[in-house]
């Protein structure tokens, strides 16, 4: 199956125009994707174009778009009730109708029967089985999932699931329409709840149970459910916004999936049947309650969160993201388990499974980590992905938190980089962000706890990692998006040149938080672009844009920022398809005679120009200019 790449105009088809749809229009259209938004009648579009004109309103009050901007996103957004018209010529289809199967499938046939045979169709679901959704829908390879979550023109989060019959080039699709969205994308199996929802609604249906047995009053468990989890809302008030209804209702499809223990609680059925709002307000915090709150909620959470690892649902680090870019929280599940530490975090999974009996098994992988000794869950900062044999992307995988650069992520990049080198096909590296952002400093939360001796060890660790890339043996591209500063552009430095997406930021302003580039930024700069721009840019602080820094030297090339990842993988494919040993040894030779006499260089140079004529690829380099065929390099 041949999928067509999802980039804009489009045009996108997005089916209904209530809160998500509405929202899912937005995101599409400030994308650049035209977008055509389909409801069932004309009070039902004015509703919806309400929605979005509201929250674009709400944008501008924010400062986050001017109304010009505004207006650019209204005009790619058009409204109607006819679905043949929605659908004619649509690469991408997005169904956001409310959680009723029935209906939803209903409309999945009507699609079936208009839709172009190559589109892709995807429903935006937060509960219902994909594979269910489309088991009647022709091309099942091109049907996945696409769960935006709420408010969908805001919340970063998009969970990707395919279903059983998906094809991968689907899946990679709607991966790389998310980065065009500017979302972060989790991938996870089609099974109830998917991610987030699996540990999430139960999390709301305890905190029901919890008042329901009188364990504490309402608002005991909604101070502790914003502590626990570093939340703005606890549990009963995020309910009252986001409506109890859905948390029933997602409940009893978990419950219909899972068993007994995921049963709703009598009295969240009860406030749901009542149609009114949970009162917690009404009653008083009772602090010596608090402590058996959090390790229900805690014991619950945990518990969920190994299982559905363990069934391969979802990663750890996706759960986390999933709980700090989804939900909002300050700490997603496995960053809890690590500040528990293990052990104490299987006595909390125990506790809370002794109340279901064989209903709430306990992750057989915490139990095992826990009886090793080890103290934390192990979660993946950096990700490399190969293209080919000759080309590698080494990505920086922190996007909750603009890829900060903790210490753990320093140690993964530098192993990373250590694995490659001795690679014999690899002819090039890519160092990115896997999101649209390549790093926005170090871990400013890490480094706030390091005392003297410790900022110093980092200091020389960065530049050890930093002088790893440096000297890696083939050609390191820094691809720049959104973001580069502090630690980030000291690393990007560090590579054989930079290119950066147009509206890039790039700068080193680490005096802004009282300290100063210590991974080797400075001095890297400063032999790009001088000692004086260096002090401007070092004193001040203030990033530059890609274009300045274009300008000013340090930047190579300039790309258009939605298409940066197709133009750096078409350089990388030129520069693998030159003679590698040329490609190495001319590195070598501008890198070392940088900082050597001018004879000398020249010396270096020329030397080992000289040697390359003694390489099988200089003989297959000149037989093929002379035969005119593209030449076979074999770096021999």
């Amino acid at each position: 199956m041949v999928v067509r790449a999802l980039r804009p105009p489009g045009p996108v088809a997005v089916l209904g125009g209530g809160n998500m749809g509405s929202g899912i229009a937005q995101a599409c259209a400030q994308a650049g994707f035209t977008v055509r938004v389909r409801d069932v009648d004309a009070a039902a579009l004015a509703r919806g174009r309400g929605i979005l004109e509201k929250m674009l309103e709400g944008a501008i009050a924010r400062k986050k778009m001017t109304p010009i901007r505004r207006d650019e996103v209204l005009g790619r957004i058009s409204f109607g009730t006819d679905l043949a018209a929605a659908l004619d010529g649509a690469v991408l289809v997005i169904e956001a109708v409310f959680e009723d199967e029935s209906v939803k499938r209903s409309l999945f046939a009507e699609v079936a029967r208009l839709v172009a045979p190559e589109a892709l169709v995807v429903t935006n679901t937060s509960s219902l089985s994909v594979e269910s959704l489309g088991r009647e829908f022709p091309g099942p390879g091109r049907f996945a999932g696409l769960h935006f979550f709420y408010p969908a023109a805001v919340n970063k989060l998009v969970e990707i699931i395919g279903g059983p019959r998906t094809e991968p080039a689907t899946l990679a699709a709607l991966e790389r329409l998310v980065y065009l969205l500017r979302k972060i994308p989790i991938t996870t199996r089609d099974a109830a709840g998917f991610c987030v929802n699996r540990f999430f609604v139960p999390y709301l249906n305890e905190s029901a149970r919890l008042a329901d047995e009188r364990v504490a009053s309402l608002a005991t468990i909604e101070e502790v459910g914003r502590e626990l989890f570093g939340a703005t809302l606890g549990p009963f008030e995020l309910m009252n916004v986001t409506g109890v209804p859905i948390a029933f209702h997602a409940q009893a499809s978990l419950h219909r999936a899972f068993g007994p223990a995921y049963a709703p609680s009598p009295l969240l059925e009860s406030q749901f049947r009542s149609g009114k709002p949970w009162a917690w307000k009404e009653t008083a915090v009772e602090p010596e309650r608090k402590e058996v709150v959090r390790r229900r909620l805690l014991g619950l959470t945990l518990g969920i969160a190994t299982r559905l690892v363990e069934e391969g649902v979802a990663s750890a680090e996706a759960t986390d993201r999933g709980a700090t870019v989804g939900l909002r929280r300050a700490w997603g599940p496995f960053a809890q388990l690590a500040s528990v530490g293990l052990a104490e975090g299987l006595t909390l999974v125990e506790e809370y499974a002794a109340r279901w009996p064989a209903d709430f098994p306990v992750s057989k992988e915490l139990a095992e980590r826990a009886r090793r000794g080890e103290r934390v869950w192990p979660l993946s900062y950096v990700r490399v992905e190969r293209p080919g044999p000759a080309i590698a992307w080494v990505l920086l995988d922190r996007p909750e938190v603009l890829n900060s650069l903790s210490t753990d992520l320093l140690h993964q990049l530098e192993t990373a980089f250590r694995s490659l080198e001795s690679d014999p096909q690899l002819r090039v590296v890519v160092l990115a962000g896997s999101s649209p952002v390549f790093a926005a400093g170090a871990d400013i939360a890490e480094m706030e706890r390091k005392s003297l001796a410790e900022g110093v060890e980092f200091g020389f660790f960065g530049q050890r990692v930093a002088e790893r890339i440096e000297r890696f043996p083939t050609p390191v591209i820094a691809l720049v998006e959104g973001y580069a500063l502090g630690g980030g552009l000291e690393l990007a430095l560090s590579a054989d040149f930079i290119v950066a997406a147009e509206g890039a930021q790039l700068g080193l302003p680490e005096v802004t938080v009282g300290i100063h580039p210590g991974m080797g930024g400075a001095s890297r700069l400063t032999r790009l672009i001088g000692r004086a721009r260096t002090k401007l840019l070092t004193y001040s602080g203030v990033p530059v844009s890609a274009e300045e820094a274009y300008r000013l030297g340090f930047v190579a090339k300039l790309v258009p920022a939605d298409r940066a990842r197709e133009e750096v993988q078409a350089l990388a494919e030129t520069i693998a398809s030159r003679a590698p040993l040329g490609v190495r040894w001319i590195k070598q030779v501008i890198d070392r005679g940088m900082d050597a006499p001018l004879a000398s260089a020249l010396h270096l140079e020329a030397e080992s120009a000289g040697h390359t004529f003694g390489t099988a690829d200089r003989v297959e380099g000149m037989r093929a200019f002379l035969e005119r065929r593209p030449p076979k390099f074999e770096g021999k």
